[in-house]
């Protein structure tokens, strides 16, 4: 069942970096757009314009002031941006104490913690231990939360690797019917609740439900 994961391309290894770009970017942003962003917003607009336009190394420069010295919003957009650019550079050990530093941080926004855990597991899933993953991951896959799909894709691979595909399959159902999630991400989690003998189309609102209760609905026969 992992071969299948890897098959239909569930990001259980390397986050994407221009993701991660667009999310640090977005959260940023609009932490900020009703406080005057000053110097450091400026700082913050040259490392992503630089780093948009693959100046990774000249982002460096604004990053470290602003993770060094900003204020909680910006020195944690700052530090995101850092861990991103050692998954760019091929450092991928480092991005993952990189964002677990984050994620560990008590003073950091929440929703930029969140985002630094769902990529600290997505880096080190492979050798992660999968109850490890499972308390990572299951706080963010929560329907109406904003990392449901990418958290809960996550969570449905770490789960298979616990062998309770009865968990998995409702999950996958769940996010194969979420609007708010990609279309990709939409198809491959129908295609893995097929696999898991789960109908992704008639049985998701039960699943949805189950995973509300904290119960999982039980797989299609």
């Amino acid at each position: 069942m992992l071969s299948a994961i890897r098959r239909y391309g569930i990001p259980v290894g390397i986050a994407i970096f221009a993701a991660l770009l667009a999310l640090a970017g977005y959260l940023w942003w609009e932490h900020t757009r009703k406080v005057a962003e000053g110097e450091r917003g400026e700082q913050l607009t040259i490392a992503l314009d630089r780093v948009e336009a693959g100046q990774l190394d000249a982002a460096k420069a604004p990053l470290a002031a602003l993770a060094d010295k900003g204020d909680d919003a910006s020195k944690t957009a700052a530090q995101l941006l850092q861990a991103g650019i050692l998954v760019e550079q091929g450092k991928p050990a480092e991005a993952q104490k990189a964002f677990a530093a984050v994620a560990a941080d008590a003073t950091a926004p929440q929703p930029y913690r969140d985002l630094a855990t769902l990529r600290e597991v997505a880096l080190g899933f492979d050798a992660m231990p999968a109850d490890q993953a499972v308390a990572k991951l299951k706080p963010l896959a929560v329907p109406g939360k904003p990392f449901f799909g990418s958290a809960g894709e996550l969570l449905g691979a770490a789960y298979i690797k616990q062998g309770r595909n009865e968990l998995a399959g409702p999950l996958f159902a769940a996010i194969s019917r979420d609007k708010t999630v990609p279309v990709s991400l939409q198809r491959r989690a129908r295609q893995m609740a097929g696999l898991l003998g789960v109908d992704a189309i008639d049985d998701v609102n039960e699943a949805a439900n189950g995973g509300a209760n904290g119960a999982p609905a039980p797989a299609a026969q």
